[in-house]
This record gives C-alpha cells, structure tokens and sequence, in this order.
C-alpha cells in the first residue's frame, strides 16, 4: 500500500494520501519498526519531537528508512506513550519489534485534542464490521508544522481485530 505517493514539498514529511487507509482491512506478518517511549502529560506528548529527531538520524544513518512511511503510537498511559517507527531492517542501538495481525483502518481529519472521539468512532466502526478491537495504535500521518503546510491534520487509528 503505497501512501506516500505524492511529492514531499515540505522536505519533512510526505503528504498523506488518505484513500488508501480509510476503512481498510490490512494484514502484517512481522512488520518491523523500531520502538522508543515518549513521556506525556495527561497524554499531552512532552518530547515527542525530540524522540522522533533522535530515531530518525538513527535509522538514515543506518539506510533503515521504510519505503511506506508509519509512525505508530500505542498510549499506553497517561504519563506515556510507546511509539513504533516503520524502518526496513534491524540495526545496532535500536530496539526492533516486529508487528503482526490484521487491523481495520480509519482516518479522520481535525485538531488532535478529537483523538477521545476519534477512538469512540473507531470503535463504532470496528463493531459495525461485527468485530472486536483487541488493541488500537495511532497512526500520526505528519507532523504539525508540515499539517499546517498541507493544510490537513489526518490521523489513521489501527484497531487489531
């Protein structure tokens, strides 16, 4: 699934091409991404940013760059979260998941602080398919500043069913 199609003007991330992950039911067998945590504050992201700078240099350095560009995040609190970077192979200083199952997809466009309703929608959505969400990941498709550029705030939430 290639979602990343379109020129990257901003020079920092892609332009998100919303079709190709709205209401899909994708499958991956050991998708690899490299985990790293981001502390928050009543799930505000504190050093997002920062964690997402330090991984990025890490993977180009090491020619690790994903094709399809996904970075994941699984709010595992309110004090944190754990983030999943796309890459194409394992490298030293890096911890190195592998993520499989099949997820259906939706996307949705606004400001962040939506995401409690997104999650709701996303849930509706699961059970309008007769399934049931055994875990749900966000997909952040840009960053703010290249969302403000593109003038489009989407976010994709995976729910593993």
């Amino acid at each position: 699934m290639n979602t990343q199609n379109e020129a990257n003007e901003t020079g920092c991330c892609p332009r998100f091409n919303p079709v190709a992950w709205d209401e899909k039911e994708i499958t991956w067998t050991e998708k690899l991404f490299v985990k790293d945590k981001v502390r928050s504050f009543l799930h505000i992201p504190l050093n997002f940013g920062q964690v997402m700078v330090r991984n990025m240099e890490k993977i180009q350095k090491a020619g690790a760059s994903a094709k399809e560009v996904a970075v994941l995040s699984d709010e595992k609190s309110m004090w944190g979260s754990d983030i999943y970077i796309a890459v194409e192979k394992d490298f030293p200083g890096s911890d190195s998941v592998r993520i499989s199952g099949t997820f259906l997809t939706k996307v949705f466009e606004g400001p962040y602080k939506d995401t409690g309703k997104w999650m709701k929608d996303m849930d509706a959505f699961v059970t309008s398919k007769g399934k049931t969400a055994k875990k749900k990941y966000i997909f952040y498709t840009t960053c703010p500043k290249c969302a403000k550029v593109y003038g489009k705030n989407y976010v994709v939430i995976l729910a593993e069913v």
